[in-house]
């Protein structure tokens, strides 16, 4: 996941789920889907940031559990630490 700052007074999201990483479109799509919907609960507390989610190798295996998990603690860690310019 990636992160930095906007202008605005809330985060949007942006995916970035590869063939790469995810050889089928259902696959993609249900990690895509599970991403926005962590986002749409989380999204109002979050600073305003844009932030990109990533497929990470393996993820396409991992239980809805466990990637609604894995997010709910990358919107944490990004709520409560401050962005830095690059």
């Amino acid at each position: 996941m990636l992160y930095r700052p906007n202008d605005l007074d809330r985060a949007r999201l942006g995916l970035a789920i590869a063939k790469k990483c995810a050889r089928r479109a259902v696959d993609r799509n249900r990690l895509k889907r599970i991403a926005r919907e962590s986002f749409r609960r989380s999204g109002r507390r979050l600073p305003g940031v844009d932030i990109v989610v990533l497929c990470a190798q393996g993820a396409p295996h991992e239980s809805n559990r466990r990637l609604f998990d894995v997010l709910e603690r990358a919107w944490a860690h990004i709520e409560k630490s401050s962005c830095v310019e690059s």
